[in-house]
């Protein structure tokens, strides 16, 4: 699977109901040996294989030329199976509403990566995090 926009965030997009730059912003891992991306898929509820616990939020974000990007990001101890994909979301603080935004698994992002109880540091690519 290619890194994606989730379908339903785009639709939020361009609908107006996502504004990257006010929303909370966070990332999980994900183990792709129990998730499996889905066009079908639209909130953290429908997530399996999360690894660790969620990213602090996304600081320093912008959306110059059509180009998301934000601040690296740091999971902190984490454990678990290794995990081979991000999942980035609005963190609404209810799973049954956190949006998912988009689905990373390239290897620019040093994915695969298997936890050791310690800190997880993903440097996104300097072109920015995704592109509409």
């Amino acid at each position: 699977m290619a890194s994606a926009i989730y379908p339903i965030a785009k639709k939020a997009f361009l609908d107006g109901d996502i504004d990257l730059l006010a929303a909370d912003i966070r990332a999980v891992l994900i183990d792709t040996g129990t998730y499996t991306y889905n066009t079908a898929h639209d909130f953290y509820a429908d997530l399996t294989g999360v690894v660790g616990t969620e990213s602090g939020l996304f600081a320093s974000k912008t959306t110059t030329g059509g180009v998301f990007d934000a601040a690296d990001i740091t999971f902190t101890a984490v454990t678990g199976a290794t995990a081979e994909a991000i999942v980035i979301f609005v963190d609404t603080g209810n799973p049954a509403t956190d949006r998912l935004v988009a689905y990373i698994d390239s290897a620019s992002s040093g994915l695969p990566v298997t936890p050791n109880g310690g800190d997880i540091n993903v440097v996104w690519n300097a072109s920015g995090i995704f592109a509409l």
